[in-house]
């Protein structure tokens, strides 16, 4: 007995709510496997294989790629063998569901549903989209394969005109009632503004981790009121002593030890300090996280990574070293996986990699605040006794959600941040 089975978004992680697939590798009409992989999903830009529970046909793909769906979401259907009692059938979703009532004195006269087998069955992102701009599904020609209705139909689709009422002979000096459009129904939004090109402009579409980078971003500069404070710190006792043992480190534990995990310590030690900074700020309240996870700025080539330390006070500064050095080669060779980039609770970047000396983070969305850490370099400084010396000086420039900070708050982090790390001097700090 045949049966349709339906495959739904994975959960990928207790904080993630939705996701997309970035690729699909297998097309209706081939046989999988059970564990065979059948699409790439991607979430908070991490990409990751979806396998197969069951041995099968594939019958149909019910999601367009690089469309984000909530967790759960039926993105594939497979035809197998099996009891119909254990089956969760694919139910066409009606067009009814997507119709706002009308109004019993505007009635509108019904349009003809979209041709094809696929006729009264939509995509959750068209439906999602056709809510929000109240467009009737039935009114719209899909250019879909087999008449599907598309997300660019919906972005494109104009009702159509409203016939306004006949003038009346008998009364000519009487104006013509304006048409009132129908509940149902409301203007469409204008498609995005067209960018012209020419004939030296090259046009590569985004993929899906960039996609998912650029809606991170729009999502933090749209909910969280940015503020920014700038300190500069000496550390010149850092880098003596990460110049004295840097050698016999390497040795010891097979890695180089950088200067970035004597910030990270630094901070960490700080957020104990300082909780107010390990905050989120959801629905008018603010959420301390118990947990110090300490989400780092890891680049490739192409794109920006964000794995996340977890319980980061636990670790020693040779332990940071290595959770460091871990997650930035997982990243950088492809396998990092999901749980990874889960729950992080303040961000930590290492703009000073790059030469930068000053810099603005944008907030990694839902935490409270983001540190960038930027070049060390030589200056001359005043000295207490009225003198000046050649100092390492580092500016560490901090972004926070003024939602929840002010400057008071932001002010005192970065001062116990530059105090913890005046107080690296010896070997046995780093154990």
């Amino acid at each position: 007995m045949m049966a349709i089975k339906e495959i739904l978004m994975p959960n990928l992680g207790e904080s993630v709510t939705e996701a997309s697939v970035v690729q699909w590798l297998v097309q209706p009409g081939d046989k999988v496997k059970r564990y065979s992989p059948l699409m790439e999903v991607v979430s908070d830009k991490v990409t990751t294989e979806v396998p197969s529970d069951f041995e099968g046909v594939v019958k149909e793909h019910l999601i367009e790629l690089d469309t984000d769906v909530p967790i759960g979401t039926a993105v594939m259907t497979l035809e197998v063998e099996g009891d119909d009692s254990k089956t969760v059938p694919s139910v066409p979703v009606e067009a009814s569901t997507t119709e706002v009532k009308e109004q019993p004195d505007t009635p509108v006269a019904a349009a003809p549903k979209p041709a094809g087998k696929n006729a009264g069955r939509y995509s959750p992102a068209v439906l999602k989209l056709a809510q929000e701009k109240g467009i009737d599904l039935t009114e719209v020609t899909g250019t879909g394969n087999e008449g599907r209705i598309t997300r660019k139909d919906i972005m494109n689709f104009t009702p159509a005109a409203i016939e306004k009422p006949a003038v009346l002979e008998a009364a000519p000096k009487q104006a013509a009632p304006e048409p009132v459009a129908p509940a149902s129904v409301k203007p469409a939004t204008p498609a995005p503004a067209h960018i012209p090109t020419n004939g030296n402009d090259t046009v590569v579409p985004a993929d899906g981790v960039r996609k998912a980078i650029a809606k991170k971003m729009v999502q933090s500069v749209n909910e969280i009121p940015h503020a920014w404070i700038m300190v500069e710190a000496d550390v010149s006792n850092i880098v003596s002593l990460r110049n004295s043992v840097k050698e016999d480190f390497k040795k010891q534990e097979g890695m180089s030890l950088s200067f970035f995990p004597f910030f990270a310590k630094a901070v960490v030690q700080a957020l104990k300090k300082n909780p107010k900074i390990n905050t989120s700020w959801q629905d008018g309240n603010i959420i301390y996280h118990n947990d110090i996870n300490l989400s780092i700025a890891v680049t490739t080539d192409d794109h920006l990574y964000v794995p996340v330390i977890h319980q980061a006070d636990n670790y020693s500064l040779a332990g940071l070293t290595k959770e460091i050095n871990r997650l930035a080669g997982d990243v950088r060779s492809g396998t990092l996986a999901n749980a990874d980039m889960q729950g992080g609770t303040f961000t930590l970047n290492n703009t000073g990699s790059l030469g930068s000396v000053q810099s603005m983070g944008i907030i990694n969305h839902p935490q409270a605040a983001i540190l960038q850490v930027e070049s060390i370099n030589k200056r001359v400084v005043p000295t207490k006794d009225g003198g000046f010396k050649v100092a390492d000086m580092v500016n560490l420039c901090l972004s926070i959600d003024h939602r929840i900070l002010d400057g008071q708050q932001a002010g005192k982090f970065l001062k116990d941040v530059k105090e913890n790390l005046a107080r690296f001097s010896n070997e046995s700090d780093i154990y």
